[in-house]
């Protein structure tokens, strides 16, 4: 049996292949949009993707299985679930796919798959047990996907606080319960393979191993500590959990009723001029670091620095509608496009480099920013407004009273909350949530003031 764990970075998601090597087939399992990488992986092993499976409708990016479907590759899905989060681009369709439930299996070559409904993440959430037939008819290890992690569970709250549908998270958590108590029935040595580590934001504290075991997860997760009976459990996985990206509500949507085909490998856009860029009305992604933005930038850009955040700056700032231009040096550029059609931003419509804009003789802004010396020196103006868009858990520990709290991935949504008539300074913990945050309120028309400082270093005490 081969076996390869493939890792994003960026958005710390874990999809496997796993392939027969006596008849050279192999299987995806929660494929990303990129599907390239996994063929590419596949075909150095000699083996070819015939098969891809989804364990549920994620909400942190957007699925491959339609990319992988068009290509000919069966697509093996969950039926389980109510009627309201179905596969809705497969039921009816003319590709290869199977419906599974609860007790289903299926085979690839001498790989067996057992299906398992796993609801509470999602309602149609299902693990696949894996036994390599070639040497025994007993399970290995088990496909978890957003059920159980490294040290943690899947969220229960999402279909409300992404998906926006009301009163569901207490429910979702009671029925996650339920199988956690059932996922303690499994053979302590069955491997433990989750479909996401440390960085996620489908749990709250995921440990960064890439695996683990049955019988670890059940005698030393936070989570399953918490499930002594069903009111501790509920209470524990609720508590703290952080904001959800604005663009969840989006993904879940759009691998509901089926992403756009966008084909592989995704297409570049055009080299542009910085000055088509300022000609025309449409939105800017300026990929570099802070204190490059800060110091110049195009007006009205948007500021999603090319690390670990991108897809998620950029996915929780612009909507899957807007056309955009990216600034990026060109190294990076199929990198980024990549990671933008993941999160389900697919219209890039021209890029400039770095040096495109360094070279521009144009008009350029810059952000006024301060320490929180200086902001406390201010503070006394009653024309300051502090906005604080750390997550609501790190604002209830502390934070500088009469502050505005919005979790910097939740704030394009929320942009009505916060004053028009007042200079807002912004601040994180460290300068760099509240960086990217400044550059969407001044895209939007705010008078702004970066924070470029450690929260520790607040000081009430210090006077104008």
């Amino acid at each position: 049996m081969y076996f390869k764990q493939v890792f994003d970075k960026k958005l710390a998601q874990y999809a496997y292949i796993i392939g027969c090597q006596k008849n050279g087939e192999a299987i995806v399992i929660d494929p990303m949009r990129d599907i390239d990488q996994y063929q590419e992986i596949a075909s150095s092993e000699g083996l070819k993707i015939t098969h891809a499976a989804d364990t549920h409708i994620h909400a942190d990016y957007v699925s491959g299985l339609r990319e992988l479907a068009e290509k000919g590759v069966k697509v093996i899905a969950s039926d389980e679930g109510d009627k309201d989060w179905k596969y809705e681009w497969l039921n009816g369709s003319d590709y290869n796919y199977e419906l599974v439930k609860d007790g289903d299996s299926f085979s690839i070559g001498n790989i067996k798959f057992d299906v398992i409904h796993t609801p509470g993440h999602t309602p149609e959430s299902i693990s696949f047990l894996v036994t390599d037939g070639a040497l025994t008819d007993e399970p290995m290890g088990i496909l978890t996907g957003d059920f159980v992690f490294v040290g943690d569970v899947g969220r229960p709250d999402l279909l409300e606080t992404a998906a926006g549908e009301k009163g569901n998270m207490k429910p979702s958590a009671q029925t996650l319960y339920k199988s956690v108590e059932k996922f303690k029935e499994l053979p302590e040595y069955l491997q433990v393979w989750p479909a996401h580590g440390s960085g996620s934001a489908c749990g709250k504290a995921l440990g960064a191993v890439p695996e683990s075991t049955v019988g670890y997860e059940t005698r030393f997760s936070p989570a399953f500590k918490a499930a002594v009976e069903e009111e501790s459990f509920v209470d524990f996985i609720l508590d703290g959990q952080p904001e959800p990206p604005l663009y969840f509500g989006r993904m879940k949507k759009l691998n509901k009723v089926g992403p756009s085909v966008i084909g592989s490998p995704i297409e570049l856009p055009k080299k542009v001029s910085i000055q088509e860029m300022v000609d025309n009305d449409i939105t800017v992604v300026d990929t570099r670091a802070k204190h490059d933005f800060a110091s110049s930038h195009l007006e009205g850009s948007i500021m999603a620095s090319f690390d670990k955040n991108f897809n998620t700056i950029a996915g929780s700032f612009l909507d899957g509608e807007d056309e955009f231009y990216l600034i990026i040096d060109q190294d990076n550029l199929q990198e980024a496009v990549n990671d933008l059609a993941n999160v389900g931003l697919d219209k890039c419509i021209g890029f400039a480099t770095y040096n495109d804009l360094e070279s521009w003789n144009g008009e350029i802004e810059s952000t006024n920013s301060t320490d929180f010396e200086g902001l406390s020196k201010q503070m006394n103006n009653g024309n300051i407004q502090v906005l604080d868009v750390r997550k609501a858990t790190e604002y209830s520990t502390g934070h500088i009273p009469g502050s505005i709290n919005i979790a910097h991935t939740r704030l394009a949504a929320n942009l009505d909350k916060i004053p028009q008539d007042k200079t807002i300074a912004v601040h994180c913990a460290s300068g760099q949530r509240a960086s990217y945050s400044i550059s969407l309120l001044k895209s939007k028309g705010f008078d702004v003031i970066w924070v470029d400082d450690l929260f520790k270093n607040w000081n009430p005490e210090v006077k104008a």
